[in-house]
């Protein structure tokens, strides 16, 4: 540098010999730059990638004209994964050298790697026009032509609501297009409509680490929040990706959704706990039409409704809103529950027992092994003869009461006001006339009652036998008819024997 110092200071004088020191001083800094290009190959070869670097950007500073230099720096920073700066490196090489095969090619990769497979199409064909016999130029065409397919069905797919699709294609994508944010974000959006939040969460943290002001993965994480139910949350991640990118009309839309769900669903709760359950219904549905695509809320919201039905005696449309809320969200016992109980309000046992099984399965509690216990117990007894409705009376119904159901049963019931009838009648209501009897000798013997009420089996023999000795006299004088009165009351001794 001092040599040139010289040269400039030399004047008219010394001109000729100044241009000579000019030419000797490039010749020393091309040879130099070509020594810290050599060192840089070194380093290359031992995959020192940084070392490279340095080396080739030396070289770069002393020749900033020479296209192969760029290339060889683009090429280390490709195996650096700096993908964008080795794209501006190769672009800078070919536009030094538009002939620079090596250059065309690189830039190509870099646009692959980063999904923008037109431009990496055109880079290839500028390979093929330099070279038309390389071969490997045609496997990054083939390359670039399938990323634009895989762009074409995940946009279709998309429309579509087939986000297991998208998903297909883009992990697709990015085997050739490794470095694509655009894919990365659009794959971890369709994990989240999917309902795969930690899958969608790590993509987005990934894309966040190496650039944290990508507003396209900002609003991701706040999606997976927002549908993980954790809006306050959800809502601070779309307001920081619109500040980033004031334009992301997504994020500004899932703010709107994120703020509405919480506003009413809170009306919705604050008008359940004041006991205006016809308010409370309206507002969860009206919440339950803001945003469909928000799985686990959206459950929720069904649970709140059906508990709020179930308050209304609307048992089997609580049962229905229950049913959605699982079908939302598979784990959601508390879902499970509010059915169970409402199938047991109904009389369906079956049903009840199912749900608290899947309960118990879940959560191994003492309240969850007693519910269904309960349940086991209630569809046991279910399974039985109803006593209680043989004598058409309450489960609460008193000793008189029950004495009375069971005289006006009988009288309906005896052979004797049906001896006119077909053989078919006759045989079922001489059927009802045993169980009438069969249900007085149970619930008019306090024991027999208590073991009957909590589901214990009663034995036949036992139970005859109560008929037939506690009970023979009571029905001899329970029967008065006008004519025939005798014959009627050995009937009846006749079926009770037998």
């Amino acid at each position: 540098m001092g040599t040139l110092r010289r040269a400039a200071e030399g004047g008219a004088e010394g001109g000729m010999k100044g241009s000579h020191m000019d030419i000797t001083s490039d010749d020393e800094l091309e040879r130099e730059a070509e020594g810290f290009k050599e060192q840089g190959n070194a380093f290359y070869v031992k995959k020192d990638y940084a070392e490279a670097f340095n080396f080739y950007t030396k070289a770069i500073d002393l020749c900033p004209k020479n296209a192969s230099y760029y290339g060889n720096r683009a090429a280390t920073l490709m195996m650096l994964s700096r993908y964008r700066e080795a794209l501006e490196d190769s672009q800078q090489a070919v536009r030094l050298d538009d002939t620079f095969m090596k250059g065309h090619m690189r830039e190509g990769k870099c646009h692959l790697l980063l999904g923008n497979a037109m431009a990496a199409s055109r880079c290839f064909q500028k390979v093929q026009e330099l070279e038309p016999e390389n071969s490997q130029v045609q496997q990054e065409l083939k390359s670039a032509e399938s990323i634009l397919e895989f762009e074409r069905l995940a946009e279709i797919s998309f429309e579509k609501r087939d986000f297991r699709m998208v998903v297909f294609c883009m992990d697709r994508a990015l085997q050739s297009a490794s470095a694509c944010h655009r894919f990365k974000v659009l794959k971890a959006e369709c994990l989240a409509l999917l309902g795969r939040y930690p899958e969608a969460q790590s993509v987005a943290s990934d894309i966040l680490r190496m650039d944290s002001t990508n507003g396209d993965a900002l609003y991701v994480r706040g999606l997976c929040l927002y549908y993980e139910d954790c809006i306050d949350k959800a809502v601070q991640f779309f307001v920081q990706a619109l500040r980033m990118a004031p334009d992301h009309e997504k994020a500004r839309l899932a703010c709107r959704n994120a703020k509405a769900l919480k506003a009413k669903k809170e009306e919705g709760n604050k008008a359940f706990k004041e006991g205006s359950y016809e308010e409370a219904y309206d507002l969860y549905s009206e919440a339950l039409t803001i945003d469909p695509n928000n799985i686990k809320t959206n459950a929720k919201l069904y649970c709140n409704r059906a508990t709020v039905g179930s308050k209304l005696n609307k048992l089997d449309q609580a049962i229905e809103d229950c049913t959605k809320a699982i079908k939302l969200d598979e784990t959601y016992i508390k879902a499970y529950m509010r059915r169970a109980q409402c199938y047991m309000d109904t009389e369906q046992y079956e049903e009840a027992v199912r749900d608290y099984e899947k309960v118990y399965q879940t959560e191994k509690t003492k309240e969850h092994k007693s519910l269904l216990k309960n349940a086991q117990l209630e569809l046991k007894k279910s399974k039985r003869k109803d006593y209680y409705k043989v004598l058409g009376v309450e489960k609460n119904a008193t000793e008189d009461e029950i004495k009375k159901a069971y005289r006006k049963r009988a009288l309906m019931h005896h052979p004797d006001r049906h001896s006119g009838a077909s053989a078919e009648v006759q045989k079922e209501e001489e059927k009802k006339f045993k169980e009438v009897g069969e249900a007085f000798t149970v619930l008019s013997d306090p024991k027999k009652k208590s073991r009957y009420d909590s589901g214990h089996d009663l034995e036949d023999d036992d139970m005859n036998m109560g008929l037939l000795h506690n009970n023979i006299l009571k029905l001899f004088f329970v029967f008065s008819f006008e004519a025939n009165s005798c014959k009627a009351n050995l009937y009846l001794l006749l079926i009770i024997i037998c």
